[in-house]
């Protein structure tokens, strides 16, 4: 990528804001121009400003006005520019308003630093603004979500949960079963038992919310944990995540 890119970033949550801003600060391709945590400055900035910068990272949720009045605001001033949306709110309205909004991309909470920079430089190249579908590789999907969670690569239990998000994204019919079919399956591939892969993915659970930050969790897990961090089944944990996965390939505009 020749361009720099220049990018405005809208969402309440300063450590997101904070992490981006730290992670492109010595990007020679991406700029993080501003950073705004209110909806209205944000607009005002994005209307008076618009020849400062390139592409848009915003949040559905925002206080004094949300993402998507804000999209209509710019479709109002006919300021077209690309964006992508990051948010934890993922009901198929939202989806559909945004990407007739003009939005380039959905990208769901919590999200890898990586991907978000692999977006911004395919988006920043390509004609059309269209919404694609997060990740061109599932299983790389999964590993950002895992290294998100705190859950070293290094663990058994790291690539055991890989392989049953894995199988449970893969059948359709949502009727497997994590004793009956996961735990046997990931042990005839490992040369190990049942019990033992049980054993690695709930480490592997316990690290992750030990490591993990509860913001992050409560993004993707919702009513599965609670103010006193309690974890996750191991069916739920991996149950979840493949879900979000099947979300993504539903939702994701074509």
């Amino acid at each position: 990528m020749d361009k720099l890119v220049k990018v405005v970033v809208l969402d309440d949550n300063k450590v997101v804001t904070s992490s981006i801003r730290k992670y492109f600060l010595s990007s020679a391709n991406i700029e993080i121009v501003e950073v705004f945590s209110n909806g209205k400055p944000g607009l005002d900035y994005l209307i008076n400003n618009s020849s400062s910068y390139d592409m848009i990272v915003l949040d559905i949720i925002l206080p004094s006005i949300d993402g998507i009045r804000i999209l209509e605001e710019l479709n109002n001033h006919h300021i077209y520019k690309k964006v992508i949306i990051l948010s934890s709110y993922k009901d198929d309205y939202t989806i559909q308003r945004v990407k007739d909004l003009g939005a380039s991309f959905f990208m769901l909470k919590p999200f890898s630093l990586e991907s978000l920079e692999k977006r911004i430089v395919d988006i920043s190249s390509s004609a059309p603004i269209k919404i694609k579908m997060m990740g061109d590789s599932v299983e790389l999907e999964v590993s950002s979500i895992l290294h998100e969670l705190g859950i070293p690569s290094h663990l058994r239990g790291y690539q055991y949960i890989r392989d049953g998000v894995m199988l449970m994204y893969e059948n359709e019919a949502n009727n497997t079963l994590v004793t009956k079919d996961v735990y046997p399956e990931i042990a005839t591939r490992y040369d190990t038992t049942s019990s033992r892969v049980e054993r690695a993915i709930r480490h592997a659970i316990e690290i992750s919310w030990i490591r993990g930050d509860l913001r992050l969790m409560e993004d993707l897990f919702g009513n599965s944990i609670d103010f006193e961090r309690s974890k996750p089944t191991n069916a739920e944990f991996l149950s979840t995540i493949a879900d979000r996965l099947k979300i993504n390939k539903r939702i994701f505009l074509r």
